[in-house]
């Protein structure tokens, strides 16, 4: 997919063929049959609509409705419902989204919506890029449209930095190179081309990339890694990613100012069949997206480098796939975890808490500033919160830190408990801890929250994000949300790194 060029101007371009012209549409002041909708303010010519009716032309001032219109010279009006709902920055996001997902055959698109900020501007471009989004996978060529549109203009008096549209283009390319890694079919996608991906994605960039396969992750005490992966013909890998600002190696700025570190740690299950507590068939379906935590991270960590923002960051892929066989690990297994505890494997199924132990227990290692892990780890996540939200837990500095972020992208998530009377359920007879509670039904969710908190220092800010709701959406796209994986909180995870470079 080629990347969208979006300039700003305010000279009104010429209509002409295969060009489509976005005016927005609103409820009428009067709200009569007459004067049921009305055009936003404008500057191009719409003389020849504001003789109808357009409720009769089948516009919509419900958000993102888009109703195609015949414009001179063979234009196209494009009448963009607004919606009742304030036109912010967040508004802005998925208003572009819906445009480019509704205008991807046009090659040229014009945007006038009246008098816009800057921020509405910048969440405008970032919709664009985020909503031209679309997986193919492997469709017959012959019945894949490719989106024609490769040019939009939005008609400003403001000026938009080289440096800003460059920022926009990084962040939508990470938000969906990550689709691209989700939505890979678990054949093509297992730990060992993930690697090659994270080594590719490096090259060029100030990120050093650190690889343990199986006898590695042996040597070095990763059993929770290894547990889960044994049971499949492609061995587990642990990847650590890490960049290092250039001044962070400078011994006079170091002594002047302290770079803060972020460490990011990611469930990369890459095909979740259960193990020998093996899911039912349809819920097996779209376990491809297991590993969306990984992905996640891997791909938040590149966009920080190219932003070169001041921050320490590394990033901790715990790949694996699990899979049922005669090697896999089995319920009653105990398995020790990179930090000595001991973990009683009840259900094979609860498996990304397991290699997720390891992840953080390594990140601890290296006493960051703020951990974060993301997972699609529970499906009581999906229950509790639906397919939009994030569930959120961890310690209060952590979650301030991750809430602040997730309100300036405008991605969902919610704080959730971590009741103390729950660890107890967890607890085991034969080892430090049990993975799950076996006939327990309740706070899925927040137990495994309470398994995760046990691998991480007290004195080490943690975060966990159960992402198992909004990764995948099953449904029809909305906004600059397409189907399939979304990239959920990629922007998050570069908007807290964003704020703990200036937070120093």
């Amino acid at each position: 997919m080629s990347p969208i060029k979006v300039t700003l101007t305010a000279k009104v371009p010429s209509y002409k063929n295969d060009t489509a012209f976005v005016i927005g549409v609103r409820e009428g002041a009067n709200y009569v049959k007459s004067q049921s909708l009305v055009l936003g303010k404008s500057r191009v010519d719409t003389s020849s609509l504001r003789k109808h009716d357009l409720a009769q032309l089948g516009a919509s001032a419900t958000a993102e409705a888009l109703t195609k219109v015949a414009a001179p010279n063979g234009a196209v009006f494009a009448l963009l419902g607004l919606g009742s709902e304030k036109f912010d920055e967040h508004r802005a996001r998925n208003i572009g989204g819906a445009i480019a997902r509704n205008l991807r055959g046009f090659s040229e698109v014009v945007i006038d919506l009246g008098t816009l900020t800057k921020d509405q501007i910048l969440g405008l471009i970032e919709g664009l890029h985020l909503g031209l989004y679309e997986f193919t996978g492997k469709r017959n060529k012959s019945s894949i449209k490719e989106p024609k549109l490769s040019r939009v203009i939005i008609l400003s008096d403001l000026k938009i930095s080289a440096t800003d549209l460059s920022r926009a283009q990084i962040i939508g390319d990470a938000v969906n190179n990550t689709r691209d890694l989700v939505n890979a079919p678990p054949n093509e996608m297992y730990p060992a081309i993930m690697v090659r991906a994270a080594q590719k994605a490096a090259v060029g960039l100030n990120v050093k990339v650190q690889v343990w396969d199986e006898k590695a992750l042996a040597k070095d005490r990763f059993g929770g890694i290894l547990a889960v992966g044994m049971g499949s013909s492609r061995p587990p890998r642990l990847v650590k990613l890490e960049y290092k600002p250039k001044q962070a190696n400078t011994k006079q700025v170091v002594a002047k100012v302290k770079i803060k570190h972020l460490s990011l740690v990611g469930k990369g299950i890459t095909f979740d069949t259960g193990g020998l507590s093996l899911k039912p068939s349809e819920s097996m379906v779209g376990m491809k997206y297991d590993m969306t935590g990984a992905a996640t991270c891997f791909q938040a960590i590149i966009a920080i480098a190219k932003l070169g923002l001041p921050v320490h960051v590394t990033a901790w892929l715990c790949l694996a796939e699990n899979m049922p066989s005669g090697t896999a690990q089995r319920p009653d297994d105990v398995i020790t975890i990179r930090n000595g505890k001991t973990v009683e494997v009840l259900n094979t199924d609860a498996e990304g808490r397991l290699v997720l132990a390891d992840g953080l227990s390594a990140a601890a290692e290296t006493k960051p500033d703020l951990i974060i892990d993301l997972a699609t780890l529970t499906g009581a996540a999906t229950v509790a919160l639906g397919n939009r939200y994030a569930g959120l837990m961890g310690d209060a500095k952590a979650i301030e830190a991750i809430e602040s972020a997730a309100e300036q992208t405008g991605e969902l998530v919610w704080h959730m408990p971590l009741p103390a009377e729950l660890r107890s359920l967890l607890n085991s007879d034969v080892a430090d801890i049990a993975n799950v509670k076996i006939g327990n039904r309740a706070g899925g969710m927040l137990i495994g929250g309470h398994f995760l908190r046990e691998f991480v220092p007290k004195e080490i800010p943690w975060a966990h994000l159960d992402i198992a709701g909004p990764a995948d959406n099953s449904g029809t796209p909305y906004g600059y949300t397409p189907k399939g994986g979304t990239g959920t909180l990629v922007r998050t995870l570069i908007a807290t790194a964003q704020a703990l470079s200036i937070n120093k």
